[in-house]
């Protein structure tokens, strides 16, 4: 089985991706970490790819399709893969189709987590943690019981993610929702895109989800 999670920043895709790799034994295909460990491996791919890394320029969308192709040849992905970062554009999604028809496989299902923007933003700039312990907590949904003070450890400092800021969650949702848009129609006309909503619980999500691979989805 080979999907795809669609879902911006804070949607949860990584917590309902990892639910999946334990779930049914898939592995998680994380763009970035394929190029460096393409690029360590010495391979012919990595070797090319190193080359355009080196320069400073973009990885050109064939040798990322080839950087796929041998990840998925290899023992660890026989029960499927979970695509992470991969595809951004059309281009890049016509491609990948054609390498998984080259080698007898399928893109099962692209699965979009969708999101209400101002809602998500104000779940992720309302993180922070407790610097000395790293109990996490929530302006609004998860406040300390007493102002200012860990429920742990009883620490006073605090610390917010640089980008959790909602100017900067507001940009990468902007980049997100350019980047991803064109990819809707695309997958939908192909019969592959599902919708669950990224905003359920944890739990609620991941039954959604569950139900679309077990085809059993409304």
């Amino acid at each position: 089985m080979i999907l795809i999670l669609l879902g911006p920043p804070g949607a949860g895709k990584g917590t309902q991706a990892q639910r999946l790799v334990s779930a049914h034994r898939l592995v998680q295909l994380s763009t970035g970490d394929m190029v460096r460990a393409a690029i360590a491996s010495g391979s012919e791919v990595g070797c090319q790819i190193k080359t355009y890394y080196d320069a400073g320029k973009l990885v050109p969308d064939a040798l990322i399709i080839a950087m796929f192709g041998e990840r998925l040849a290899q023992p660890d992905c026989v029960r499927g893969a979970i695509l992470d970062g991969f595809p951004r554009t059309v281009a890049q999604a016509a491609a990948l189709d054609a390498m998984l028809a080259e080698r007898g496989l399928t893109l099962d299902h692209v699965i979009e987590m969708t999101v209400d923007d101002e809602a998500l933003i104000e779940r992720i700039a309302g993180r922070f943690t407790c610097a000395a312990c790293g109990t996490g907590y929530h302006d609004r949904f998860k406040p300390t019981k007493v102002s200012g003070i860990c429920d742990t450890c009883g620490g006073m400092q605090f610390n917010r993610r640089a980008d959790d800021k909602a100017e900067t969650v507001r940009a990468r949702l902007e980049v997100y929702n350019g980047q991803t848009a064109p990819l809707l129609p695309y997958f939908r006309a192909k019969g592959k895109l599902r919708s669950v909503d990224g905003m359920a619980s944890i739990d609620t999500v991941g039954r959604a989800i569950n139900a679309i691979l077990e085809g059993h989805a409304g």
